[in-house]
């Protein structure tokens, strides 16, 4: 049988003039946060199975690629269910390989403690533009800190980023899973059934107020609850403060600390910021993750047509592991897409030191190619980016290939000088 060379389903190759891109974006990325005090750490690819179907995963836990037991605990003859063959599984995103990092090393670590971490995850999804079974994953999270700081420094770090990238125009939508909570209490839901409500509300932005309602309905929500819940977001849709409006509205069911602590993020934010991008509240925002708490973001950009990355506060998760719960807050930049938004803009990596391609003919003699390859070392520690290769049969493709790849200059050196 035949060795297939393409990649497995949903997974690519990276040619140099993608990892140019994606070398620069880490770099940009990786300073950036650097100016902000977040520290770089890193997790294993592989987690303990019990820690990636905690239930706190939401639909990811559903794509987990899982990785049978090996060797002597393996045996197919006595197995009787999934446990009895699978014991890890690849990380489907970074949030539960930092908890369970924090969790384990807590005592070494400063309070609060600001994390970056960048690795691939693996999700068994449906392939489909800008979204594969295996892609980069970007976080900064801040646990330790309770307080709205951790918020203000991640949304300001992460747009300062997306900034410096060139993107500009872009949202952060902000909204508050206790208003998503309280909203869902006004309007009469009982609480077992919030999740569902919160899955169809979460596609406003594709089926409008029309279609929530009547998804609502034909999932057996009582028509006087769905009425009530809907015509909070047609009055807010006409209030001049729609986060005003909704706190004076919903009353005892929300506390007055989450209005005050998420108008003072947008303010916060708005008055500090440095990159070009409109932050709105919008109380449709849900995010799929159950195990949010607080405070979620996320990234919207008109030319992708969707979000670009996003997070939240989980105060409750580091708990599952320790008993105790931290409070955390994380964001997470969408890398894949970005890089996807940036070759298809046709992005150039700027200030690049000049790249030199040097092109030797095959039975170069070993004393001239000793002195060009001094020569090349000279022009390397002057700063520049040189390239000793055999010159190729076809040398103009050669060439071609190599400008691709960004070199300007050519110097071709020959066994016959006068050549």
């Amino acid at each position: 049988m035949a060795l297939s060379k393409k990649p497995v389903t949903g997974m690519k190759d990276i040619l140099p003039e993608e990892m140019q891109i994606r070398d620069y974006v880490i770099s940009v990325i990786k300073e950036t946060y650097k100016e902000f005090g977040f520290t770089s750490i890193e997790t294993p690819s592989v987690e303990n199975i019990e820690n990636l179907s905690n239930k706190q995963g939401g639909e990811n836990e559903k794509l987990i690629f899982k990785i049978l037991k090996r060797g002597g605990k393996l045996n197919l003859e006595t197995a009787e269910s999934e446990k009895d063959l699978v014991d890890g599984g690849l990380r489907y995103d970074l949030t539960v390989p930092l908890v369970r990092f924090y969790a384990n090393h807590a005592n070494e670590l400063p309070n609060p403690f600001k994390a970056l971490q960048m690795g691939n995850v693996w999700r068994a999804d449906r392939p489909q533009r800008g979204r594969y079974r295996q892609f980069m994953q970007c976080d900064i999270d801040i646990l330790g800190e309770p307080s709205n700081l951790a918020e203000i420094e991640l949304i300001l770090a992460t747009t300062t980023t997306l900034g410096r990238l060139g993107f500009q125009n872009f949202q952060i939508r902000i909204n508050e899973r206790r208003i998503l909570k309280a909203m869902a209490a006004y309007s009469g839901f009982d609480e077992e059934s919030y999740d569902s409500v919160f899955i169809t509300l979460d596609k406003m932005d594709k089926i409008g107020l029309g279609g929530v309602e009547a998804e609502l309905l034909v999932n057996g929500f009582a028509k006087e609850s769905v009425d009530k819940y809907l015509n909070l977001f047609k009055r807010m849709e006409e209030a001049e403060d729609s986060l005003a409006f909704l706190a004076g509205e919903l009353g005892g069911f929300l506390e007055d600390e989450v209005k005050v602590s998420l108008q003072e993020i947008m303010d916060s934010v708005q008055a500090t910021k440095n990159s070009d991008f409109e932050l709105i509240f919008d109380p449709t925002l849900v995010r799929g993750m159950s195990y949010y708490t607080g405070t979620i973001f996320e990234i919207a950009m008109p030319e992708f047509g969707g979000s670009c990355g996003g997070g939240g506060r989980y105060d409750k998760m580091v708990g599952g592991f320790t008993g105790n719960d931290v409070p955390a807050c994380g964001f997470s930049i969408g890398f894949e897409r970005i890089i996807l938004l940036l070759l298809e803009s046709g992005f150039k990596v700027p200030d690049q030191s000049e790249k030199v391609a040097y092109l030797l003919e095959k039975g170069l003699p070993g004393e001239e190619l000793c002195r060009v390859i001094a020569r090349a070392q000279k022009e390397r520690k002057e700063g520049k980016q040189v390239l000793v290769v055999r010159m190729n049969k076809n040398k103009k493709f050669q060439k071609e290939q190599l400008t691709k790849e960004g070199y300007t200059n050519f110097q071709e050196f020959y066994k016959n000088p006068l050549k």
